[in-house]
Parts: structure tokens; sequence; C-alpha cells
């Protein structure tokens, strides 16, 4: 039953008006306690695990499975897979089926170097009618909605058009498109007249991937690609309020933003959520410098305070930086800057 409820609540985000907000998958970063702290702050209209990976001797992972079974958020999920053997593709997707889930979907745009020499995530990419061979047995297995997210090819877009009728042809349920390649990864403009040309010939409802940082941002894509919804990651991490902004730029509100110190209890919040029982301080003080790489950008312009935080060994060093920068009432845009670093500061690539 819970099943079925999922699919339906998806189903009803499809046919409405209103363009569809989904939370982006990004392994290690978007999980369970990250999905609370979110949707405390406005959250998305649809969830994405982390991928599950998926081999011969792979099982459904705990961690990422609590997403499912213990969603917080009232939300659709959507399980996300990645991998290339059709027969354990298959068993997974049927294995995920048996959760309350609204959607299984298949990982074809992961640019990350250990994922891809794999021939994993955005590797396929390379091997199109071996990503046809997938789709199709995939489409077979799973009953419930079918969706891919991608990108536009490994290194040349042109690749695009074939994949385009690949994904036509298996009668998706849904495509979210990332405007890049993989080797492009996230530092080149984002080709949004391909996501546009994806609206019109994917057969299904697209989302639209890639560099939305800011409700302006968002309007401009769903205008000039026509998607149907919009795909955020990493602008999500650095304004957690950005779903809530979207909306209400969407209906002529003036997007509300948040004090300083409303960003510090999101950073206290996140700290606090996504640490583990017993957890050891530097390691989780490393862990929210994962974080802090996406969220510094909208901080200030000079680069300061990722180039402060970086340097934070404890969590009282951690949080007396924090409040250095955001304890006061000023609002904050948290829209990315380009900040002057030097080249030892680490930087999670710009705006995406």
């Amino acid at each position: 039953m819970l099943r079925i409820k999922q699919v339906e609540q998806f189903d009803a985000l499809m046919q409405r008006a209103e363009p569809v907000l989904a939370l982006a998958p990004m392994q290690d970063v978007t999980d369970l306690p990250f999905w609370e702290v979110i949707q405390s702050r406005g959250g998305a209209d649809i969830y994405y695990t982390e991928y599950f990976r998926v081999h011969a001797d792979s099982r459904l992972e705990k961690p990422i499975l609590r997403s499912i079974t213990e969603n917080p958020t009232g939300q659709p999920v959507v399980a996300q897979m990645i991998g290339n053997s059709i027969p354990d593709l298959v068993r997974t997707a049927r294995e995920l089926q048996k959760h309350p889930i609204a959607a299984v979907d298949l990982n074809l745009g992961c640019p990350a170097p250990i994922v891809y020499k794999k021939c994993a995530g955005g590797g396929l990419l390379r091997e199109p009618k071996r990503v046809d061979r997938i789709l199709g047995a995939l489409r077979e297995a799973v009953e419930i909605r079918f969706t891919v997210k991608t990108r536009l090819g490994f290194d040349d877009p042109a690749v695009f058009n074939e994949l385009l009728q690949i994904f036509a042809k298996h009668n998706l349920d849904l495509l979210t498109v990332h405007g890049r390649t993989v080797k492009e990864m996230y530092r080149s403009a984002v080709h949004y007249d391909l996501i546009a040309r994806a609206v019109g010939e994917a057969g299904c409802p697209v989302f639209a991937n890639g560099n939305v940082y800011s409700a302006a941002k968002a309007e401009s894509v769903l205008t000039e690609t026509r998607a149907r919804g919009l795909m955020i990651g990493r602008g999500i991490i650095r304004n957690p309020w950005l779903f809530t902004q979207i909306r209400q730029h969407l209906h002529n509100e003036t997007p509300t933003l948040p004090s300083g110190l409303e960003v510090l209890n999101y950073v206290t919040d996140l700290f606090k959520m996504t640490a583990p029982e017993n957890y050891i301080e530097s390691n989780q003080v490393q862990k929210m410098k994962k974080y802090m790489n996406y969220f510094g950008l909208g901080v200030d312009s000079e680069g300061r305070f990722l180039h402060d935080i970086r340097r934070a060994q404890t969590k009282n060093d951690f949080f007396a930086i924090c409040r250095e920068h955001l304890d006061h009432n000023e609002s904050m845009p948290l829209e990315p800057y380009s900040p002057k670093l030097k080249s030892r500061d680490v930087v999670a690539g710009i705006h995406i």
C-alpha cells in the first residue's frame, strides 16, 4: 500500500501545472539526515536516494535503504542504481520494488573517474548499444515508474541524438538531463539547448539539471528548456531555502532571504543531524568540510570563509569560524561568488 501511495504521489506531481522540484542524488551527501534538514526548510517535491551500487555480490546498502524505509519527508522517493550488469540491475530493481518507492532510476551521469572507469554511471554513455540493452531489460523488470538520470554524452554531446532515440524507445516515465558531458564535469557552461531538445524528443517528462543556483536562474532555465521540472543538488547544499524561494518567485512573491543567524542554525543542524552516534570529532569536522565546499561559495566574495573553514581541526574551531562569518542578522542571498582562492583551498566547482 505504501508503494502504491508513492506512485500516486509521483503521478500527481507529474500532472500538476506547477514545475516539479527534485533533490539530486549526491553520494555520501544527500543521505537521510540531510533530507530531514532540507525538508524542515521547505523541501523538495521528490527525493532521490544516493545510488545503490550494483554488481554480482551487491546487496541493498542499509544506510541508503533507511532513506526509503524511514523517509521523513512525506514526499515520493526515487531509488537510484548504478552499475552495468543486466542480471544484477534487474535483481536489484526487483528488490527495491519491495520497498515504498515511487520509481527506480538508473544513473547514467556520474562523472567521477572511479565510477566511469568501471563503465558505470557516465561511463556507459560511451556504449549507447549497451545502454539500449540495459534500459530494455529494466523497463521490463520495473513495474512502477522507471526513470533515468543522464549527461549529454561521455566526451562529445554529438552522441546525445542517439541517446535520445534510445530513451524514447523505452518509454521512460521521466528523464533528468544534466546539461554537460561527463568530461565537462561541472566547470563548463551548461548546454540548456540540448536539454530543450530532450524535452521535445524524449517522449516523457524531462527535468533540467545543472547550475540552478537561484530562484531567478530557475525561472530562466525553465523558460529556456520548457522542462517539466528541475533537479538541484549543490545549490541546495549552499542554500537549503532555495526550493521555497523558487516557489515564491514563480508565484510572483518576493523570495524570503535567511539571516546570517538562520544560516548559522542550518550549519548547526547539519552538524548535529549528520553526526553518527558516538561520532569521532575529527571525522565529523572533515565530513562537514565536504558540505562547506559547496556552502562556502555563497558566504563572502573574497573566499575568506572557505579559506578559514578548511583549516578547522576541532568542533570548537569549526563553529568559531562559522560564528565569525554568520553571527549577524543581515540577509544572505547565498548565491555563489567566484572567490579568488589559493590553489590549496578546496572548492567544489562553480555554481553547479
